[in-house]
């Protein structure tokens, strides 16, 4: 069952790799509480899609973090893959946002991205707000990635609390009713 935005984030709690400072460290959603987080998830390490979504993402980390929102990673592979993958990979070399390792496919279930016959997850994305609600959803066939622009234009327009039309950008007039 896929997650309702307006309803609160299933809570999480699992182990992840931290490329930054080279350790593990057990992270939940509670340890997000009072920011903004983009949590997406992605197929797996060692393929081809992934790294680039995952750099592009840690690449405009600042412009995330200037809007007070955090960014988080998952994947259903553990801990010790994530580590291996960005060792043995250029691009993840200098990875700046944790990799959640969802072993146990728990919080990919209940995000509603498992593809249960293949064992990974969809290239689902997830703006949770400062109290835990989900804000926004949006589920890429495992093919086809993201656009990073775009999840900063709907960040942008989630924290506006005003309503914004179609093809909206930040600075631009919202709409007055």
């Amino acid at each position: 069952m896929a997650v309702q935005v307006g309803s609160p984030a299933p809570k999480f709690k699992a182990q992840a790799y931290l490329r930054s400072s080279d350790e593990f460290k057990e992270i939940k959603l509670e340890d997000y509480k009072g920011k903004w987080l983009y949590f997406y998830f992605y197929p797996m390490d060692f393929t081809f899609v992934c790294p680039t979504e995952i750099k592009a993402f840690d690449d405009a980390l600042g412009e995330f973090q200037d809007r007070d929102c955090e960014i988080l990673t998952c994947s259903t592979d553990s801990h010790f893959v994530h580590k291996g993958w960005c060792e043995a990979k250029d691009e993840l070399k200098n990875l700046k946002h944790p990799m959640l390792a969802d072993i146990t496919k728990r919080v990919s279930m209940d995000f509603g991205v498992l593809l249960p016959e293949k064992g990974v997850a969809l290239r689902g994305s997830f703006i949770i707000d400062p109290d835990g609600i989900v804000r926004w959803t949006n589920i890429n066939d495992l093919p086809v990635g993201r656009n990073v622009e775009e999840v900063l234009r709907v960040l942008d327009a989630l924290q506006t609390n005003e309503l914004c039309p179609c093809n909206w950008k930040k600075g631009e007039e919202t709409l007055k009713v």
